[in-house]
C-alpha cells in the first residue's frame, strides 16, 4: 500500500518559503536570486519544486507579466506550528516541557533568550489567573 505523501515541507522546500515570505510574491527568476544569496540552484530544479510545493498545498501561483508569480500558500506561524507540533509528537512524545528541558539542559538557550522565556512564562500566567494550571499549579 502506497504511503500518504507528506505535506510537511522538505528543508529545499523551506528555503523556498522562506524566501517568499520574506520577498512576498515573486516571479521564478527572483525567487532563484533570493535562494543563489546562500547557494548556487539551477532554475529548472527550483521550477520543479515550486511544481511539487503546488501538489502538497505549500505554494499558490498567478500569471504575472513575464510568467508566474509565487506566493507562500500559508504564513510562516502555520508552517512552524504544524512543524513544530509534529517533531514535538515524535521526539518527545507530545511534551513541550520535555523539549523546553532539553535545550536548557544543553546550555541552548541564552541568558538573555531564558529571560524573555521567564516573562512570557509570567505573562502567561497572568493571563490565565490565579488557580487556573498556571506555572504553580
Amino acid at each position: 500500500m502506497a504511503r500518504k505523501p507528506s505535506t510537511e515541507p522538505t528543508a529545499a522546500e523551506l528555503e523556498i518559503l522562506k524566501a517568499l515570505w520574506e520577498s512576498g510574491p515573486a516571479e521564478l527568476s527572483e525567487v532563484c536570486a533570493l535562494l543563489r544569496r546562500g547557494r548556487p540552484v539551477a532554475t529548472t530544479t527550483v521550477a520543479t519544486m515550486l511544481a511539487i510545493m503546488i501538489e502538497k498545498g505549500l505554494v499558490k501561483r498567478s500569471a504575472g507579466p513575464r510568467g508566474y508569480r509565487w506566493r507562500a500558500a500559508l504564513s510562516r506561524d502555520a508552517a512552524s506550528s504544524g512543524m513544530l507540533e509534529r517533531f514535538i509528537d515524535r521526539v518527545f512524545d507530545g511534551s513541550a516541557q520535555s523539549l523546553v528541558s532539553h535545550l536548557l539542559s544543553e546550555g541552548k538557550l541564552s541568558d538573555r533568550e531564558r529571560r524573555e522565556l521567564l516573562d512570557l512564562l509570567r505573562s502567561a500566567e497572568k493571563k490565565k489567573g490565579p488557580g487556573k494550571g498556571g506555572l504553580h499549579g
